[in-house]
């Protein structure tokens, strides 16, 4: 008997610890949400992700000319992507011109964390609402609208115009499934934050996004930086409903 109660102590405590180990947004009602669990949800969650994303290598002024381009693109995702210092060696090997140790790291593909956040879901407004974080002023129209954050600011002189910062990105971003046609956004907005910018995305609510489809693929190029993450949408459920 008393080696049955604490097998019976034992299965309770370890079904307890599993229940406080499951993340507040599966584990609390939003009411009972702290700052620290709206904190979760808005940086580490199915619905916000910090991810690696990649600047590709500057092209060569021979590349440039061949696309019929005169110096290096500028606008948000090429200005300032590139750690300073980081130029042409002055000084080439004169055997084998530039390569190895003469490269630049402007000259290689780099990595660049950002976030990318569903911001529209449930579980990401909800705990928006109680850290007080001010989301994006959005126009507002219905959608799936994803977020990317913390891209470096273009120069002072081309942000002035956050409308035609966007322009060029409509046509660079998909939403992919298997065996389903890619979905294309219907608007993209841009916008200033102190220590950086910010791009929404707005996708068709046509698109009927199920738990059928699985995966998710968000794909989007903005100048340098290309972005392409994968979401498992078996775990954006919320309240027994897909959420994004």
């Amino acid at each position: 008997m008393r080696n049955f109660l604490m097998q019976t102590s034992c299965v309770i405590m370890a079904a307890t610890l599993l229940v406080a180990a499951d993340p507040a947004w599966k584990s609390k009602p939003a009411a009972e949400w702290t700052e620290e669990d709206a904190e979760q949800v808005l940086t580490a969650s199915p619905w916000s992700k910090m991810i690696k994303a990649v600047i590709t290598r500057r092209l060569t002024e021979e590349e440039l000319r061949e696309a019929g381009q005169m110096g290096q693109p500028r606008g948000l995702g090429n200005d300032n992507v590139d750690v300073k210092g980081t130029g042409p060696k002055v000084s080439l090997n004169p055997f084998t011109g530039a390569g190895g140790n003469d490269r630049s790291i402007r000259s290689l593909n780099q990595p660049i964390a950002l976030r990318l956040r569903w911001e529209n879901a449930l579980p990401v407004r909800l705990a928006g609402l109680k850290t007080h974080e001010i989301e994006p002023s959005t126009s507002e129209s219905d959608g799936y609208r994803i977020a990317v954050y913390g891209l470096p600011f273009p120069d002072a002189d081309i942000r002035k115009d956050l409308k035609q910062l966007a322009q060029p990105l409509k046509n660079l971003a998909a939403l992919k499934r298997e065996g389903k046609k890619d979905v294309k956004p219907v608007k993209v907005e841009v916008f200033q934050r102190e220590n950086s910018m910010v791009v929404v995305y707005l996708f068709p609510l046509s698109a009927e996004i199920t738990r059928q489809d699985g995966h998710l693929q968000f794909e989007a190029q903005i100048g340098r930086i290309v972005v392409a993450q994968n979401f498992d949408l078996s775990e954006m459920d919320f309240l027994g409903k897909l959420e994004l």
